[in-house]
């Protein structure tokens, strides 16, 4: 009698060949040229358009428009694989411009806004940012101070915007701003499409990172932006709305690209410890480190399962923001745990600059923080309990 192979992640085929797709881009393309990338602070077009011309940048996006109608499932696949080539700020270019910045437009664009933005997009053409968070204010978009006021046929844009990814190259801005500011705080924000080239619009400064060095980051301006009706993205104060639309997807990749950091961590610890040598023996020898590890390994697996499993309830549309709010929480801490440990048993050789755990150590800081802190995604569930 055949047995049948294991699926216990309920992943299809389909799911399994971007996973080797992905793998084999990041071995051949990403790894042997990602640290030029790092010290030149940004990860290259090129390899964006390249991306795109192997169909990897619209996965989630009709066919119409050149993308290939996927799943969340797909989106965690392909997310956690990225995170697995060890370079965050390559990771969270690419998830940007896919999960983060893009999916309003496709969720609440107008067929013109689709049909012009989308298949560029989708080619790797035109890298897109999201700019939400604001100086003082951070990513609580009820509190925004960025106004858009009426002008004839169209809108003004005033304000500022910081920590934007993709914000120094991007050819395309989902500006959140203030529309109604006698409506309830989260009622009153609005959507605006700004192409870089918009006078007022200005990149203030490039932002210099603890970690995720392969990724700009940007300090922007808007002062008497005008944008023309045609740009409001959504109707008009439901800004807040579109948002939340995608806010569960953001936060799915972003646990599944600490799983992949994490894995990573975990088999490059292992090379090390079972090659290095002290006191006669490997570290590996030593029950403590092998028990440390084993532990590290069980808890992202269990993770693992976890996020496949909220992934596949988003995917036929179930509710489950609490599911989503625990794995972030999760994920963003366990990683940290998990660079910790690993710089530990690396050393003296873990503290040196240019070593993948020390990078990896930097960039994975930040999981904690960015899509949602760990204590705002506590707040969620607490909230669902």
């Amino acid at each position: 009698m055949r047995t049948q192979s294991l699926n216990p992640l309920g992943l299809s085929e389909e799911h399994n060949m971007l996973r080797e797709q992905v793998r084999r881009f990041v071995e051949r393309e990403v790894i042997p040229n990602a640290s030029a990338w790092e010290r030149d602070g940004e990860t290259p077009r090129t390899v964006i358009k390249r991306m795109g011309e192997l169909g990897m940048l619209g996965m989630r996006f009709p066919e119409r428009y050149g993308g290939a109608d996927a799943d969340t499932l797909a989106s965690v696949v392909f997310a956690e694989e990225l995170g697995r080539s060890t370079y965050g700020g390559f990771t969270i270019t690419i998830l940007t411009q896919t999960d983060t910045a893009s999916p309003p437009i496709a969720a609440v664009g107008t067929p013109e806004q689709k049909e012009r933005y989308l298949p560029a997009i989708i080619r790797g053409d035109c890298l897109v940012a999201i700019a939400m968070t604001e100086p003082d204010v951070g990513s609580d978009i009820a509190s925004l101070r960025t106004r858009a006021l009426p002008d004839g046929d169209g809108w003004v844009l005033n304000g500022a915007k910081t920590f934007i990814t993709n914000g120094v190259n991007a050819d395309l801005y989902v500006v959140a701003a203030r529309t109604d500011t006698s409506a309830r705080p989260s009622q009153g924000v609005s959507l605006f499409l700004v192409d870089k080239s918009t006078p007022g619009l200005r990149v203030e400064r490039r932002l210099d990172k603890m970690g995720w060095k392969s990724s700009d980051t940007a300090q922007l301006s808007l002062e008497d932006c005008r944008v023309p009706a045609s740009s409001l993205l959504g109707g008009l104060n439901q800004g807040f709305a579109a948002l939340m639309k995608n806010v569960q997807n953001e936060r799915l990749v972003l646990a599944a690209q600490a799983l992949g950091e994490s894995q990573a961590a975990i088999a490059l610890t292992l090379d090390y410890v079972r090659l290095r040598r002290a006191f006669n023996a490997t570290l590996w020898d030593k029950q403590a480190i092998r028990h440390r590890l084993s532990m590290l390994a069980a808890r992202v697996e269990s993770a693992r399962y976890f996020v496949y499993g909220v992934a596949a309830l988003d995917a036929r549309g179930i509710d489950c923001v609490k599911e989503v709010s625990m794995i972030k929480a999760l994920c963003g801490e366990l990683v940290n745990e998990v660079m910790d440990d690993c710089v530990q048993f690396h050393g003296g050789s873990g503290y040196m600059n240019g070593t993948p755990i020390e990078r990896m150590f930097r960039d994975a800081r930040v999981q904690s923080i960015g899509g949602g802190a760990t204590e705002i995604m506590l707040e969620e569930v607490a909230k669902r309990m």
